[in-house]
């Protein structure tokens, strides 16, 4: 009883604590930035690209600005942990006395954040989580990543006005598979496609040989296919090939992780070829920006992996708050900070992009992408550019 007593007089202190720093002004020489992530687990595969992101920038560009120092501080929140993400949010303000707060995982991290940031006009920018309309839950969230909409319903109506008459969709059984599958056939019958079966395949073991039987059995002209991480990708190219769909003429579509240069590609060789998906980058994006990022990519991590899209969200960021940073001298409130955030427009690796003012979310091109073999090796080549897609 004395324990569960003293527990809760510290998050009553805690909180307090938080009231009190609203709206201050840091006025130490060094300007922190905490990012919450999954760092470890699972989901792991979000939160070190964005480790990558912030490394590649700061050695880019240093780690001065505005006179000011930067120092990143990391807490772990194993991605789907809600309460480990408020608690990190809680230390990181009150203790650690951070700025800004970035990274955000998944959608149940940012969510159990956004009362923090706003009882303590915090800034916080989401980099990975993709749950539509997420930054209204507080005035102090806005996102550099990029909504389940913005990828997927003109994706659709792409791919009716590219020769795709019949559509059958294959989706995890869990609230963003559903979305991404409402989302890309509102889209595409919108645009006069026709779709003609649809399946939902569960989350956790998914075995997706029966499915692609089934697939193959209704003759769609393509498959549409969202799963939450790149391995569901390896494993339905997989079966798909496997199968004989390809060569039954049924396209691969799918958003942009199905096709990860690593593990999927790495893992499929030439069976992946041919697959279309959609996504906001690519490293194959033929741009200044994008050149000069994959070089200091390179430099400041030598043989690692290909930077993916969470990558050049966390590299983007740093890009926003150093501008931040710069445009108010070193003197940083949440609500100043946030002036300069909402409708800042930056040349990014993956393109033009800005933050829309009203609902404080990224509006970016989403690209069309093919796999295809250039110079030897598997890219997911660009060839069609879906210009300033609005989040909402």
């Amino acid at each position: 009883m004395k324990l569960k007593k003293l527990a809760n007089l510290g998050m009553v202190v805690g909180v307090a604590l938080i009231g009190m720093n609203a709206g201050v002004a840091r006025a130490q020489d060094t300007i922190k930035v905490g990012v919450i992530a999954a760092l470890t687990g699972p989901f792991a595969n979000t939160g070190k690209p964005f480790e990558d992101g912030i490394k590649t920038y700061m050695q880019q560009y240093g780690a001065t600005v505005a006179g000011k120092k930067i120092e990143i501080i990391y807490r772990d929140d194993g991605g789907t942990n809600a309460d480990m993400s408020k608690r990190a949010a809680q230390e990181l303000i009150a203790r650690d006395k951070v700025s800004f707060l970035i990274g955000f995982s998944l959608t149940p991290s940012a969510l159990a954040v956004a009362p923090i940031a706003t009882q303590a006009k915090i800034p916080m920018i989401v980099m990975n989580a993709v749950t539509t309309g997420i930054t209204a839950k507080s005035p102090y969230m806005l996102r550099t990543s990029m909504t389940m909409q913005q990828m997927t319903e003109p994706f659709g109506t792409w791919t009716a006005q590219n020769k795709v008459g019949k559509v059958y969709t294959l989706v995890s059984d869990y609230s963003t598979g559903i979305d991404a599958e409402a989302r890309f056939g509102k889209g595409f019958t919108a645009g006069g496609g026709k779709l003609v079966g649809a399946s939902r395949v569960p989350l956790a073991n998914p075995d997706y040989s029966p499915f692609i039987q089934r697939i193959k059995d209704e003759k769609p002209d393509a498959l549409f296919f969202f799963a939450p991480g790149a391995e569901d990708g390896t494993a339905l190219l997989k079966a798909f090939s496997d199968k004989g769909l390809d060569k039954a003429g049924i396209k691969f579509l799918g958003v942009g992780d199905m096709t990860s240069d690593h593990p999927t590609l790495e893992a499929l060789g030439d069976r992946a070829l041919g697959a279309i998906t959609v996504l906001n980058y690519s490293t194959a994006l033929d741009n200044a920006a994008n050149k000069s990022f994959l070089a200091a990519y390179a430099a400041a991590l030598p043989n690692a992996r290909p930077p993916t899209f969470v990558t050049v969200a966390a590299y983007d960021t740093m890009a926003m708050l150093y501008e931040t940073i710069r445009k108010l001298n070193g003197t940083v409130t949440g609500d100043t900070a946030m002036k300069v955030l909402s409708g800042m427009k930056l040349d990014s690796p993956r393109g033009p992009i800005s933050i829309d003012p009203a609902s404080r979310d990224i509006v970016q091109n989403m690209y069309v992408r093919e796999v295809k073999k250039v110079n030897g090796k598997l890219v997911n080549q660009p060839i069609s550019t879906l210009k300033d897609v609005m989040p909402n």
